[in-house]
């Protein structure tokens, strides 16, 4: 098992407590799948987790099959309360048949993929020839915070690089996908300390950030990184900033409407 499902099987139950985000995020996808004016029957939501986005897709979507899909299968427990249709798979070996769905969707959930032009590939094998796909991630400006408190200790890679949304437009043109559209947005959370940062991020499963050694240069390190957020300290609270990338792309260039 990859440390990355370790983390998030492990991070499942805690994870609604700390995805606020990540369920603000969900509604505003949904907003944007409701623009699609085409008969939706089949949506697959890729990377669902614990269901934020896959229990809104349900509730708005009556006449669709809602598919659930991770690789996680403590988090698909959970999205199983209210959710028929789960899928415990990898989203680079997507299970099902060639032309097949209408609609993938994937909330905040690429970042943590190492081999987008795979996904992609698997995406656009799977849907109908009509079909779109869309989704959230985290761009490069993602904990800029913690980037730069990290950055005044070493220049080890302490947290996850993220990709800029260009990039993301490339490989879906690479990857045959028509009219892919990004466009980005700035969420600031803040915190009362790096602690509490750091325990919403595990929260969420998050297995990329750093966590210190128990050594007690692990430690010292730790503590200079915090002393470095500190200074950023704005209206007595530590930010931490999310660059949340929305995207869409068509499979072809014909059926499938939006206003």
């Amino acid at each position: 098992m990859s440390k990355i499902r370790k983390s998030f099987n492990k991070a499942a139950k805690s994870y609604n407590q700390h995805g606020v985000l990540q369920q603000e995020v969900a509604k505003r996808l949904l907003f944007n799948l409701q623009l699609v004016k085409n008969p939706l029957k089949t949506i697959v939501d890729l990377g669902a987790g614990t269901g934020f986005l896959t229990h809104l897709l349900v509730d708005e979507f009556k006449n669709s099959k809602v598919i659930a899909l991770d690789f996680a299968q403590d988090a698909l427990q959970i999205n199983q309360q209210k959710t028929p249709f789960v899928v415990c798979a990898d989203a680079n070996k997507l299970p099902f048949k060639t032309n097949s769905v209408e609609v993938i969707v994937s909330n905040l959930m690429m970042q943590w993929c190492a081999d987008l032009p795979t996904l992609f590939a698997e995406c656009y094998r799977v849907l109908k020839q009509d079909g779109v796909f869309m989704f959230t991630t985290f761009g490069v400006d993602t904990l800029k915070e913690l980037k730069q408190s990290w950055a005044g200790v070493d220049n080890a890679q302490h947290i996850n690089e993220f990709i800029d949304m260009h990039t993301i437009g490339d490989a879906l043109l690479g990857g045959s996908f028509k009219d892919p559209v990004m466009t980005m947005e700035m969420f600031s959370l803040t915190y009362e300390t790096v602690q509490d940062l750091m325990l919403d991020l595990k929260g969420i499963g998050a297995s990329t950030i750093h966590k210190p050694n128990q050594g007690l240069m692990g430690k010292n390190k730790f503590k200079k990184m915090q002393d470095n957020y500190e200074k950023l300290r704005q209206d007595s609270k530590l930010p931490a900033s999310y660059e949340v990338i929305y995207g869409h792309a068509f499979k072809t260039n014909t059926s499938f409407v939006m206003e």
